[in-house]
C-alpha cells in the first residue's frame, strides 16, 4: 500500500485564501496583499518541523534565499556578502583537501 500522508505540514499550500483568516486572523481581508503577507509570515515563524534532515536544510536554505530576495539595500548586500564568504570557503577547503589527497598519492 502506497504511503498517503505529508512527510511534513510546511504552512499553507499553494493559492486561495489561507486558513489563518478563519482562525488568528478574523476581521482582516484576505485578498489583501499586506495581510496575506502577515499570514505567511505567521506560517514560517510556525513550522515547526524537524530541522536535522536533509530536506530541512534544503528548506532553510530556500527561506533565506527568499527572505534574502525580499529585502533591499544594505541587509541585501550582507546576504549577498554572507553567501560569497561561505561559498569561497568551500572553494578553499575542497582545494586544500585535493591538493592534501594529491600529495597523499604521489608519496
Amino acid at each position: 500500500m502506497p504511503y498517503r500522508g505529508g512527510m511534513a505540514d510546511f504552512g499553507h499550500p499553494g493559492p486561495g485564501p489561507n486558513p489563518r483568516f478563519g482562525e488568528d486572523l478574523v476581521g482582516l481581508d484576505p485578498y489583501d496583499p499586506e495581510a496575506r503577507a502577515f499570514a505567511e509570515h505567521l506560517d514560517r515563524m510556525e513550522r515547526c518541523g524537524p530541522t536535522f534532515t536533509v530536506e530541512a536544510s534544503i528548506s532553510g536554505v530556500a527561506d533565506f534565499a527568499e527572505s534574502s530576495n525580499r529585502l533591499g539595500g544594505l541587509r541585501w548586500w550582507a546576504s549577498v556578502a554572507l553567501v560569497s564568504l561561505i561559498i569561497i570557503g568551500v572553494i578553499v577547503a575542497a582545494w586544500d583537501i585535493i591538493g592534501r589527497a594529491a600529495l597523499w598519492l604521489s608519496s
